[in-house]
């Protein structure tokens, strides 16, 4: 089974393991029966084993919705909130005083001399202070009408290109309220992206960071002509002078005070309609230059109201950490289900967000420790990380404490598939490790990229708490599917959120059909009031990944390959289009890669691979025979054809050589592959590997190299 290929091994001697094993189920019998009356478990078993999402209709294709949504799609989270500005006024007026928006207090910052002679900034940081509803309300009106004074009109665009922060929160409900499409840029983009979103979307103004300001928009505000405003929102950068003519540096408190002072009385403020522009947020390209999805009022409100119906008892007891980029979906969204739900959240970064991280001096505490969340949403990379992290400190344990770690895991991983839970293990075992996100987190959200199915288990184990993978588009408003809180399987994605439907479209190229059996399979269709309104200025790439059909239901095509299970969850098991996204989170475009390497003297030929469950890119090379033969020689290799080809120290050759050309041809530095497999036998279409035209066949070349992508990823290959 699955959970036994996942248990820890331990080196406990077997007679005294046959003892523990008779201790535990003994423990097990007894604490069985008040354990299963007490503790409502009953139900969470009955609720796990049920059909989660139903077929509308028998059709092969028909559209699976979640059984609490089967006969009417969720599309408004209150009645007669049908925009952002509705939403979160009807949250000022139930929520008034509560606390809404912490951010922790700089107490001091230093430079600490690392031995090899680099400077690393460290921080220690004080409490968290809070702004209620009200506070954050009242800003982001006087932002707003202070925007208007700068002459910002209704339906023209806004842009924020700042790090995860409360006031970020509050320039986008200014703009949510005053009918302006606020225009969202990744603070880690390339100099050349930032252009392209600016320009395309002729923005005037731009909200940012004194930080931001002086490393990244310094360089290219010459190269956006259009741009009138920068707005810094943490005070005015001690040097702004040699900013271009007629761009005017204002900080974000100047920005309000002109908002407070300004007489608003007479005029009546252009408030959103349902299908006004929100957003427009820009999104990795397959060709690297970023898409802007337009993400409508109606479609962030049927999101939200899918995602906050999948988190129980949501409410004012509940804390969340902000830390990922807010200009993604998935953190946007999660923070929008927060405030429309009286919840806190607390903004924290990847730097200062546990004890351990690198801006945090040794001995002070990290955001999490201080402000102990009871939410939190994660990307694959950041739940590995501190798997590895835990799973090296198991390691440098004594052997009576590792083995014990151990038989506690592999008991819990047991108890857990059959829905059980553990609370003597949780209190004993495994307080310390929860205590690293702050002991009180009852929800964790993954989303972004797939979570392997052995860290996913860790988290249930370690920090005592379910794991919601999720599934969603930035065209579909983040929102598609998430697993229910009490189903323990892994590699799943769960079921339709109740705002939207999801069916499956025959892909016959990849040979994928729903009606396939046991599972239907197929491109994943997302339908639904999340489903965006399409690119910025490109109706041609709106067209091809958007239709309509005759009910003027609007579906996306997500380019995704999924199968349905029995009990209506959704599984990801391909990807139609050959971009991949890394486990970090950043998009590879396979051919982009190969078309950069391919014109190569060296290469006859080339598949580049990428897996989201590693954060590096990989390849595999036809060299030329001539060109390797001759490089071999300059190195003083001397051997056949296949041993020049087997050889690790060509491969290291080769590398060098796609490297300098990956670089001359301005790729990433994630986009460059990391190690090769060096092919002594060319791809030709009788052996199966390419097309008759010599087009890559991907999902066959896969197969063909298993052994060596599992080597080139460090998998133990027997």
């Amino acid at each position: 089974s699955q959970a036994a290929k996942m248990k820890l091994k331990h080196n406990i001697n077997p007679v005294l393991l046959q003892f523990i094993n008779f201790i535990v189920l003994v423990y097990s019998l007894v604490t069985y029966i008040p354990w299963y009356i007490l503790s409502g478990s009953k139900q969470a078993i009955a609720k796990a084993k049920q059909v989660k999402a139903r077929p509308v209709n028998n059709k092969p294709g028909g559209a699976y919705r979640s059984v609490n949504s089967l006969h009417c799609l969720a599309s408004v989270l209150y009645p007669g909130c049908d925009t952002l500005d509705k939403v979160f006024k009807y949250a000022k007026t139930k929520y008034k005083d509560k606390k809404l928006l912490g951010t922790r207090e700089i107490l001091k910052e230093e430079d600490e001399i690392q031995p090899s002679g680099k400077v690393f900034k460290k921080v220690i940081l004080g409490k968290y202070t809070w702004l209620s509803y009200e506070d954050v309300y009242i800003k982001a009106v006087n932002f707003g009408n202070g925007l208007a004074v700068l002459g910002q009109q209704p339906k023209t665009n806004i842009a924020i290109f700042c790090e995860t922060r409360a006031e970020w929160m509050i320039a986008a409900q200014a703009c949510f309220m005053c009918n302006y499409q606020l225009v969202t840029l990744y603070a880690t983009l390339g100099g050349p992206a930032i252009v392209h979103g600016l320009n395309e979307t002729e923005v005037t103004t731009i909200i940012t960071s004194k930080e931001l300001m002086q490393t990244k928009l310094k360089e290219i505000v010459s190269q956006v002509p259009l741009l009138r405003h920068i707005i810094t929102v943490d005070g005015k950068p001690t040097t702004w002078s040699e900013f271009p003519k007629g761009v005017i540096v204002h900080t974000m408190a100047s920005v309000q005070a002109m908002g407070a002072k300004a007489d608003t009385g007479n005029k009546q403020p252009s408030r959103p309609v349902p299908s006004d522009i929100a957003v427009i947020m820009y999104t990795s390209g397959s060709t690297g230059i970023p898409k802007g999805v337009m993400i409508s009022h109606c479609n962030i409100i049927a999101g939200i109201t899918g995602m906050a119906e999948r988190i129980p008892n949501l409410g004012e007891k509940d804390i969340y950490i902000g830390y990922l980029p807010l200009a993604h979906v998935l953190e946007l969204s999660a923070e929008l289900v927060c405030l429309s739900h009286g919840c806190r959240i607390g903004y924290s970064s990847p730097q200062t967000l546990a004890d351990q991280s690198s801006k945090i001096k040794k001995g002070s505490k990290g955001d999490v420790t201080t402000l102990k969340p009871t939410l939190m949403a994660a990307v694959p990379e950041i739940m590995d990380r501190i798997y590895k992290n835990v799973m090296n400190k198991v390691n440098e344990m004594t052997s009576f404490q590792r083995n014990l770690f151990i038989l506690a895991y592999n008991y819990k991983m047991e108890q857990i598939s059959k829905g059980y839970t553990t609370p003597l293990c949780d209190s004993l075992i495994f307080r310390k490790v929860r205590m690293l996100l702050g002991g009180k987190i009852r929800i964790l959200l993954c989303g972004g990229a797939p979570l392997s199915a052995a860290t996913q288990r860790f988290m249930n184990i370690c920090f005592c708490c379910p794991v919601g993978q999720g599934y969603g588009l930035t065209e579909s408003a983040g929102a598609g599917t998430i697993t229910e809180v009490w189903d323990y399987t892994t590699g799943r994605v769960g079921a339709p959120l109740v705002c939207c439907e999801i069916k499956l479209l025959n892909w016959e190229e990849g040979g994928y059909y729903n009606t396939d059996k046991p599972y239907p399979r197929g491109e994943i269709l997302i339908g639904g009031q999340n489903v965006t309104v399409g690119y910025y200025k490109n109706e041609a790439r709106t067209r091809k990944d958007f239709t309509v059909d005759e009910n003027g239901q609007r579906w996306l095509h997500t380019g995704d390959i999924g199968e349905f299970h029995h009990d209506g969850c959704l599984k990801i098991i391909d990807r139609k289009k050959d971009l991949v996204k890394l486990q970090a989170g950043e998009y590879v475009s396979l051919g982009k890669v190969e078309a950069a390497l391919k014109n190569l003297p060296l290469v006859d030929n080339i598949c580049v691979y990428a897996s989201s469950f590693h954060s590096y890119v990989i390849g595999f090379v036809v060299p030329n025979q001539k060109e390797l033969a001759e490089l071999a020689r300059k190195k003083g290799f001397k051997g056949t054809w296949e041993e020049i080809c087997n050889s690790p120290e060509m491969e290291k050759e080769v590398l060098k050589v796609l490297a300098e050309a990956a670089m001359a041809a301005n790729l990433e530095k994630f986009e460059i592959p990391v190690k090769i497999r060096l092919s002594p036998d060319p791809w030709t279409p009788e052996t199966g590997l390419v097309t008759d035209a010599f087009k890559l066949k991907r999902k066959e070349l896969t197969a063909f190299y298993q052994m060596d992508i599992d080597r080139m990823y460090g998998k133990n290959v027997k």
